[in-house]
Order: C-alpha cells, then structure tokens, then sequence
C-alpha cells in the first residue's frame, strides 16, 4: 500500500518515461497501500516504467492474443486506475459502475470490517479510448459499495449510462466475468492510471492473503511478467482470450517482509506462510454480479451475494 506521488515527483516521471497518467495524481487518502500512487523513489519508479513499457511494447508485437486487450473503457483516478464496468444481466440504459479497489476510495481507506454503502460522491475519473487517449471526462454520483474486507473493491455508480457513454464517446464497458478464473489463464492488467498494458498468466490462487491489518480471501496471483508499480491499484485484469474482466489488481511484495503492509503474504488452510517478494496480486470478482440486480442496484441478501455487509 503506497504513498501518492507529488506533483512535482510525477511530472519528473512522466519526462523520464514519456508515459504520463491521464490526470494529475495529488496527495490522496490511500496513504500507503498495495498499487496505489507512490511516494517512494522516483528514480525507481521512471526506471521501472520504461522497462515495463518495452516488455509490453515486446510483448504486443509478439502476441496476437494480447492485440485485442486494449484501454478502452479504462479510466484514470486521482491516485490509482480503474475500468467502466457491467455485469452480465446489466442493461443499456442502466447507470454505469465504475471499479477500482476499496483502498484507493477518496473518503480513505475502509478498515478492516469496514464496509461503505450508498455514499454520496462526485468524483470524476478521465475515460480513455482504445490507444490510452483522453476520450472524457465521467462523474460519479456515488460510492455504491466499498470494502477491504475479504477484498480490496469499490464501485462508483456514474450519473452516466452505458448508452450515454456509447453515444458520447463510442466505448463499450468491460463485462465482469461471473464464472471463477482459472490458473494459467493468460492475462492483461490494464492501467489508465499509467496508460500500460501488463501481459503474464494466472500463477495460482491464494486462500488468504494477508496484508498489515486486512485478509483478502482466494487471491489471484500472477506470474512475474505483471510488475504492477504504484498507480496501477484497481486496474481491470482481463482474461485475453474473452476479453472479461476476471478481477481487479491490488497489491504485492515488494520487500520481501512477511505479511505487513506493501508485503502481502499468503496463508494456506493449515495456516502455513508463503512470502513470495516481488509477485503481485489481485481480488477475484466472479461472485460480485450476483449482488447487484436491476437497475444496477446493489442488493447485498441477493441468492449468491457474499461481499460483506456493513
């Protein structure tokens, strides 16, 4: 969980890495955790980002499969990324929801057993198009669920619908996959914070991931390829075959330290420890359609709805 980069560090960054986030990345109430914007080296972060750049410009080339994972319907946050999301059974004329993580919400971050519900929010986020452009602008009219409780999510209903977006800006949303994804499933993680495409595969599943205060439950992790840095928090990861959301990137190890915050560790059944440093995650989200039902109307007594409640 990291600190938000300054001003002025980003601006270094983005003339060091010719990549810049759509927005601006003020201070922001994720004050240090997982992927969210960071406050830490930015010589680290500039070198990082361009050798993150070539291996996913590498990677596109090379790879038919990742040409059809794109930006498009990405958004940038103040502090972290996002994605304009529908569920299977959502409708045209439905509000859109926009997903990113519990921690990168502006009223802070959630504690553990937290759960925000139905707050007002006029938060805007920066819509990008298929090639990482600026297509608009999107307002939210409120937070309709947040926690880091058992997961790290967040979703904003929009004052926009999807046949609004569609009209405007000619986007589509991404669909969220409600079947659970699978190992070795080949995956992009998607940031409009950074505007970066990381490719790499499912490694596994964690049955619990700990991290400082919080559990995350059955975790996905990825292979190494996804060197997901700051910024890139609540990034759609998109199963390339389908083109399906099937979670939403989070955190990762970055020192190697056993279950504190920034160093994520996993917990099997038994209660064993594994702290693999360097190795990043993300929270599944299969399960997430069921809770909300028509209109996009959060419903948390849905059949099948195991987000917790407040």
């Amino acid at each position: 969980m990291r600190k938000p980069l300054g001003a002025a560090l980003l601006a270094l960054a983005i003339a060091g890495a010719g990549a810049a986030p759509a927005i601006a990345a003020p201070v922001d109430s994720a004050d240090s955790f997982g992927k969210s914007a960071d406050a830490g080296s930015v010589t680290s972060v500039v070198n990082d980002t361009v050798a993150s750049t070539a291996d996913t410009l590498g990677q596109v080339l090379n790879s038919p499969k990742v040409k059809a994972v794109n930006f498009a319907g990405t958004v940038a946050l103040s502090n972290c990324s996002g994605s304009v999301v529908r569920f299977p059974d959502s409708e045209d004329n439905d509000p859109a929801l926009v997903m990113t993580n519990g921690h990168c919400l502006e009223t802070g971050m959630p504690g553990p057993g937290e759960v925000v519900v139905d707050r007002a929010s006029s938060r805007t986020f920066t819509l990008l198009n298929s090639s990482g452009s600026r297509a608009g602008t999107l307002r939210a009219s409120k937070i309709a669920y947040g926690t880091m409780t058992d997961t790290d999510v967040a979703f904003y209903q929009l004052t926009t619908t999807y046949a609004q977006i569609k009209s405007s800006y000619n986007i589509n949303p991404l669909t969220v996959a409600d079947t659970h994804p699978v190992k070795g499933t080949a995956i992009t993680v998607a940031s409009g914070y950074w505007k970066r495409l990381y490719n790499c595969n499912i490694d596994g599943f964690a049955y619990q991931l700990k991290e400082g205060d919080w559990t995350f439950k059955d975790s996905v992790r990825y292979t190494s390829a996804c060197n997901t840095i700051g910024g890139t928090s609540g990034s759609p990861v998109i199963d390339q075959a389908t083109n399906k959301v099937v979670a939403v990137n989070n955190t990762g190890n970055e020192d190697g330290q056993r279950c504190t915050v920034n160093n994520p560790c996993e917990v099997d059944e038994s209660g064993n420890v594994t702290v693999r440093q360097g190795i990043n995650y993300a929270q599944e989200t299969y399960q997430i359609p069921a809770c909300f039902g028509v209109d996009n109307k959060l419903d948390l007594n849905a059949s099948g709805c195991v987000l917790p409640k407040p």
